[in-house]
């Protein structure tokens, strides 16, 4: 594999994974927030299929991913309503809308499948583009991969480097001082589950609009899940996510050039790879066997690899919090 083979693949796995960013750094910023959302993978089918037909009724993209974060948010808002106001279980509320969601998708999106539609246009960005390598990796892209970007960087900035930030992840780890220092813990709850939920309806669009540009039924099956597992392997850090949204599109690239080049094989086995790698990571990198095979080690040379490659989830994340 020579280096122009190289960029493709790494230029390819970038644009793929552009979805997955939005929907790893919408799912963080909710469970920093304390508030799990398990619906992730029927709001990205529903978000897909709306932010599809409402760009094709009004042949504009903006209109598309703008009905795609509504969706989005409102299905996380009946999360919210369920789970902060309710007191029921996340898992269960979670776990159904997915359910339901996907099966809504499918059955309101069927007078559209496999129909044409818009899509976002190329943009590269001039002089930038022309940078040997770097250009053709990052600059040749669309308007889509540049916003998960910067994406990445403000939610960074925001968590680490600002008070709202330093606020949003004290109500995930202990709200109860949070709420002693007089901030609405309930509100801002609501507000970042909103947040993720809009982003996770953004990434649904970016796959029906940009990435595979058409909606079919179950067209995005699997990603949603791959979105929460990104998470934990992230360590709810946004950069971290976005990493790992960047490795399973690596995956996937590797996936499809492995796919031409070895024909004996069937095609659903590379389909299916990237999906199996990327949970096989996740069980290495979190297995109790890990911190054996580290405990021979210095603590002084332990230490930095533990927190390198795991993180521990929000301490109050799922459970319920009594606002009194």
């Amino acid at each position: 594999m020579d280096l122009s083979q190289l960029v493709i693949i790494l230029a390819t796995a970038i644009a793929t994974a552009t979805p997955l960013v939005f929907a790893a750094i919408g799912e963080t910023i909710t469970e920093r927030a304390g508030v799990i959302n398990l619906s992730t993978e029927g709001t990205i089918l529903l978000s897909a299929m709306t932010g599809f037909a409402a760009a094709r009724a009004a042949n504009n993209v903006l209109v598309g991913f703008a009905a795609a974060a509504i969706v989005g948010a409102l299905v996380s808002l009946i999360v919210a309503f369920g789970a902060i106001t309710l007191k029921q279980s996340q898992i269960a509320i979670g776990f159904v809308l997915a359910l339901l969601c996907a099966d809504l998708s499918s059955f309101l999106g069927n007078p559209i499948v496999l129909v044409p539609g818009p899509t976002v246009p190329s943009m590269p960005i001039p002089l930038l583009q022309d940078i040997p390598v770097l250009g053709r990796l990052f600059f040749q892209s669309d308007l889509l991969v540049y916003a998960s970007y910067l994406l990445i960087a403000v939610t960074w900035v925001f968590f680490y480097r600002t008070r709202p930030g330093l606020l949003l992840r004290s109500i995930g780890e202990q709200p109860a001082a949070a709420f002693a220092r007089g901030n609405n813990v309930i509100r801002m709850r609501y507000l970042y589950t909103l947040i993720g939920g809009a982003l996770l309806g953004i990434a649904g669009a970016a796959f029906s609009l940009d990435f595979k540009a058409g909606w079919s039924n179950r067209a995005t099956a699997g990603y949603g899940w791959i979105a929460l597992a990104i998470v934990i392997f992230g360590g709810w850090n946004p950069l971290r996510a976005a990493v790992g949204a960047y490795f399973f599109g690596v995956l996937q690239s590797l996936a499809s050039v492995a796919q031409s080049s070895i024909q004996s094989v069937p095609t659903q086995v590379f389909s299916v790879a990237p999906f199996v790698l990327m949970i096989l990571v996740l069980v290495l990198t979190s297995g109790q066997w890990l911190d054996n095979l580290l405990s021979r080690l210095p603590v002084e040379v332990r230490r930095p690899i533990l927190r390198a490659i795991r993180a521990p989830a929000p301490a109050a994340l799922g459970k319920v919090f009594e606002q009194d």
